[in-house]
């Protein structure tokens, strides 16, 4: 166990909080299993309340689940920095709280927590240090990753005994799915959490599951997704609790769920359909097939990123089924998946569960991850301290 050093963690809420979901799992993950004080400063509240429902966005200070929760708001009060700042994704720190940083004496251990990439260079830039253009300080940049020279990824300590006792206890699966009003699934039937960006494109998927042989439940988390879901289906609109049905295809439409149940929702399902980077480290810790959505960006270079991710993810599966995969994925991510992509995929439903539970445990055994995330970087920051 490392010293407990004081943090601060700072965090704007953007696009449907997947930032604000990294943030907040890093910072419990530091006070409960690191014994850091962590201090997290955020934006936007009322969005944090929905991943966190004991939060109260109407309190600027409080505590919650061992962190200190702040509001950050403008102008920015005069506060004395901590040991430890994290500047997440790049969200730039006030001005004030910066010269406080430089007058401190020692200077803080200053890192900007990057996303995910499985790119080659996210190794070359890991740890790079960025010195200050004006002031006597020295940024360091931490990137999140799948291989060596990276720093690894988010894992709580008992992430996988949970998991594993959820996924092997039928049991406790009914009641998990009693919690969310729904009934146990049939015994040929399939079980598919859909999460993905606002214009989609859905009709090929779910023409493919309405007219397929196997009853497919397709649970879709709320979000700008559900105006394509209720055209489908000739709604004038769909919101959380309601569901609909097509040939062998139900849908259900989630109210918003909080980190820890989402999680449970990935481990009961048979595949999960995931976005961005908090569900998509989610689901590959759930050990279940999956098709990965990369935030979408111009001239297709989110393309890129996706491409480097299915090399490594890819590499462990015999050539058709990798084949499968591929192309599942990057009509998924060109908006234009349709049945074939989809049954081509489906069909090595057992190669490509084996494979999954494979790459979670393999992830947890890689010297990159056995750490964690949240104990790599703490003693990375040890180090510059």
């Amino acid at each position: 166990m490392f010293p407990a050093r004081t943090w601060d963690i700072f965090c704007t809420v953007v696009d449907n909080y997947g930032d604000i979901g990294v943030c907040w799992r890093l910072a419990r993950q530091l006070a409960a299993e690191q014994g850091q004080q962590v201090r997290l400063w955020v934006d936007d509240l009322a969005s944090f309340h929905r991943l966190c429902p004991e939060l109260d966005p109407t309190q600027p200070q409080q505590s919650c689940h061992g962190v200190e929760v702040r509001h950050w708001c403008s102008p920015f009060p005069d506060i004395s920095p901590t040991e430890v700042v994290v500047e997440a994704f790049g969200c730039e720190l006030p001005a004030n709280y910066l010269a406080a940083m430089a007058s401190r004496q020692p200077k803080p251990a200053w890192v900007n927590l990057e996303y995910l990439s499985a790119e080659d260079w996210v190794t070359g830039c890991h740890g790079m240090a960025s010195p200050h253009p004006r002031l006597p300080l020295t940024k360091y940049f931490f990137f999140p990753g799948f291989v060596p020279g990276t720093g690894g990824l988010p894992v709580e300590g008992d992430l996988m005994q949970q998991r594993d006792a959820l996924q092997q206890d039928n049991a406790a699966q009914v009641e998990f799915w009693q919690t969310l009003c729904l009934q146990p699934p049939l015994n040929n039937e399939l079980r598919i959490s859909l999460f993905c960006y606002g214009g989609q494109h859905i009709a090929g998927l779910f023409d493919a599951w309405a007219t397929g042989a196997t009853p497919v439940t397709c649970l879709i988390a709320e979000g700008p997704v559900l105006q394509a879901v209720a055209a489908y289906f000739g709604l004038p609109g769909l919101k959380p609790d309601n569901q609909a049905q097509r040939g062998n295809l139900d849908i259900h439409v989630l109210p918003f769920l909080e980190q820890d149940i989402y999680d449970r929702l990935l481990w009961a399902c048979d595949c999960n359909f995931v976005r961005g980077e908090d569900s998509f480290v989610r689901a590959q810790w759930a050990a279940r097939p999956m098709v990965w959505q990369a935030y979408p960006q111009q001239a297709g270079t989110h393309l890129v990123k996706l491409q480097a991710f299915l090399d490594i993810y890819g590499a462990g599966l015999p050539q058709q089924e990798a084949d499968a995969l591929h192309n599942c994925w990057l009509a998924w991510n060109q908006n234009r998946l349709e049945a074939v992509q989809w049954w081509n995929f489906w069909q090595h439903r057992p190669a490509l569960q084996a494979h999954a539970a494979r790459w979670a445990d393999g992830l947890l055994r890689h010297p990159a991850h056995g750490g964690n995330l949240a104990l790599n970087l703490v003693q990375f920051v040890q180090d510059k301290l």
